[in-house]
């Protein structure tokens, strides 16, 4: 695709712009195949973030350059792109509300791309056909080692947490956070938006008594160093997480990445579990979507 070429994505046009940009100086990654990528992994993504109000994390000049998240994009989105008002109270730009991008279909998802949007982050809640809030659908354990703790260590705390998901009747399902870290995720039902935070914060607190020596529940940064942080407060409704198959900013275009459960309980390393855009592309003929058990009707109840 030439620079500025007007293209048509199942029937919406729109204009892309810098393919030939490099992205991931490290890599040589370019635009363009971010974009190709995207497209590319629609099929598996789009269910995850469908009805999720989108924020954008944009890096206009690469992943070496300077980075701004994007809520609000009733300024320049094309009139297809759906919306919805999100308020946001207490934002750093002064705005009690926001229009949000829903990424419904490819179109979208590659308007997203083409404004070099390489990471895509959702809450774990979804909005109504008429805008409102849903209560969660999602739990969320945010594994995050302190140095020298790495992903391997993650692991170990992801296999004891699944257990103890287990005991309360609640399955999980891991993906690597494309950074340094782990995601586990379990599909639930609640009418509170407070239930998850507050189920999450009691498990991370149970795991800190259990195994002091890994693992931290409290955010501090100086209870940190060689343990893992369950950051139990990603359930919060007003913050999100990195959705899966997402690209990240990192040197290389790593992926946030689902995993089995063999492949935490084998991981030895910190590049075990390191995934770039053309390994997902590769995992996917042979694992298919590994987190589609998260799109489930039937949720158990917390």
């Amino acid at each position: 695709m030439a620079e500025g070429q007007l293209v048509e994505v199942e029937g919406r046009r729109l204009r892309v712009s810098n393919l030939d940009k490099v992205l991931y100086p490290e890599d040589g990654f370019t635009k363009g195949e971010v974009i190709d990528y995207y497209v590319r992994v629609a099929p598996v993504l789009l269910p995850h973030v469908r009805d999720r109000p989108l924020t954008l994390k944009r890096y206009p000049n690469g992943v070496e350059g300077n980075s701004f998240f994007e809520k609000d994009v009733s300024r320049h989105a094309p009139d297809w792109v759906r919306t919805v008002c999100i308020e946001t109270p207490g934002s750093s730009r002064g705005a009690e509300k926001a229009d949000f991008a829903l990424v419904q279909d490819l179109p979208t998802l590659v308007w997203a791309a083409n404004l070099a949007s390489l990471e895509l982050h959702v809450p774990q809640w979804t909005v109504g056909p008429r805008g409102g809030e849903r209560a969660p659908d999602l739990l969320v354990f945010d594994l995050d080692p302190g140095s020298p703790a790495t992903i391997v260590e993650c692991c170990r705390v992801a296999l004891r947490l699944r257990d103890v998901l287990a005991e309360d009747g609640y399955a999980a399902y891991p993906k690597t956070s494309g950074s340094k870290g782990l995601q586990l995720y379990s599909p639930v039902r609640t009418r509170s938006s407070e239930r998850t935070s507050e189920y999450a914060k009691r498990l991370a607190e149970r795991l800190e008594r259990e195994l002091p020596e890994l693992v931290v529940s409290r955010m501090a940064k100086r209870l940190r160093p060689g343990k893992v942080l369950i950051d139990w407060s990603q359930n919060n409704p007003k913050k999100t997480t990195v959705a899966p198959y997402s690209l990240r900013a990192r040197p290389a275009p790593t992926v946030s990445t689902p995993v089995t459960w063999d492949e935490v309980a084998a991981c030895r390393r910190p590049g075990d579990l390191v995934y770039t855009a053309d390994d997902v592309l590769d995992r996917l003929e042979e694992h298919g979507d590994l987190l589609e058990p998260l799109l489930a009707g039937h949720r158990p109840r917390l």
